[in-house]
């Protein structure tokens, strides 16, 4: 059964290979991406490894990506409000998706490399901790080093994914991740830890601020903290009255703004609007109002974690008690408390804290 079953596989992989699907591909993108477009022939990786007969190096990176543990738990952190009521809310799971769809739509305008958008996209965020920035937060002081989640989803590729192996992705992809980030203080073009190397990452980036606006202060619309007519006047007057016409006009302008040139950019006046916007939601959704009400609470919970484990590492899962043996028990605990979804982190908190005659699970 064993060798029918081989030579079924090699049937298949050889017919496969008489097709070229790869090959194909890799001159379509020749032929139809743009100049300043990345080719997926020219992808680098860390190890050497035998090509996809039917993917490029780019689809390869997405489906890992797709297919990783982090990502699946992406659906269970918090985006902005911490465990919302509600089904239309949005999770980490369905920002990533969304900036996946804008950067689609950009990159397609544009002739870029649409596989590399997509797994940057798809990638960016799984570095997040649970409840969102404010576990963040919490995490920056814990470590020494300090903590960023866009630094956090390339130690998860690299280093955290496959007990310990990584995923092996490309140098391009890990790069858009690493570099999607702005600072909280700045503009969205601010390239706080480095230029994205290809047009695409800066499509990425762009697609990022303009996901989370758009979708933060719709939820923050539907909660009840903030009116559509407290927007700014100044905002809504250059992008739109509507969170469709603010979206259509971003996404527009970047497409416009950029066709035919090297480097990727919004309008001056758009610029300028959109960095209003944003500093608008941090004042008025992000770092204050009834968003931030339970966030002391769930710093709490993750400290009382945090430092629950640093003293008493062996209770962890064995591929964190590898990195603590290998890199400190600091560093494998940020690890494992990141890595945890807002409800796991939540039960954990309720297993070690909560005497089970109080528990109402």
């Amino acid at each position: 059964m064993a060798t029918e079953v081989d030579s079924a596989r090699l049937s298949r992989t050889r017919s496969v290979a008489a097709l070229r699907v790869r090959e194909r591909l890799e001159e379509n993108e020749d032929r139809i991406l743009s100049e300043q477009a990345t080719r997926s022939t020219g992808a680098r990786r860390d190890r050497s490894e035998e090509s996809s007969p039917t993917r490029t190096a780019f689809q390869v990176d997405r489906d890992r990506i797709i297919h990783s543990k982090a990502f699946r738990r992406t659906k269970h952190k918090t985006q902005v409000f911490l465990a919302p009521i509600g089904d239309h809310y949005r999770t980490r799971l369905t920002h990533i998706l969304e900036v996946s769809q804008i950067g689609r739509s950009i990159a397609a305008a544009l002739a870029l490399n649409v596989d590399l958008v997509e797994a940057m996209a798809i990638g960016h965020d799984i570095g997040h901790t649970p409840f969102g920035h404010t576990g963040e937060e919490l995490l920056g002081k814990f470590l020494p080093e300090g903590f960023r989640h866009n630094e956090q989803s390339v130690r998860i590729v690299e280093r955290l994914e496959k007990n310990g192996d990584g995923l092996n992705l490309t140098h391009e992809v890990r790069d858009g991740i690493l570099k999607h980030s702005a600072p909280t203080s700045g503009g969205v073009e601010d390239a706080a830890w480095g230029t994205p190397e290809t047009a695409e990452g800066w499509v990425v980036r762009y697609a990022d601020k303009i996901a989370y606006m758009h979708h933060d202060a719709d939820d923050a619309i539907r909660a009840g903290i903030i009116e559509e007519s407290d927007l700014p006047h100044a905002v809504t007057d250059a992008l739109g009255r509507s969170r469709a016409e603010r979206l259509d006009t971003m996404v527009y302008d970047v497409i416009c703004s950029s066709y035919g040139k090297r480097e990727i950019r919004m309008s001056d006046e758009v610029l300028e609007a959109t960095n209003a916007l944003r500093e608008w939601m941090f004042e008025n959704v992000y770092l204050s109002g009834a968003a931030k009400t339970e966030d002391q609470k769930a710093q709490n919970m993750l400290w009382e974690l945090l430092q629950h484990f640093e003293q008493r590492p062996e209770l962890m899962p064995a591929e964190h008690q590898r990195i603590a043996e290998a890199e400190g028990p600091k560093r494998a605990v940020a690890d494992y408390i990141a890595g945890m979804t807002d409800g796991y982190a939540l039960d954990t908190y309720e297993t070690i804290f909560i005497p089970t005659a109080w528990s109402r699970r």
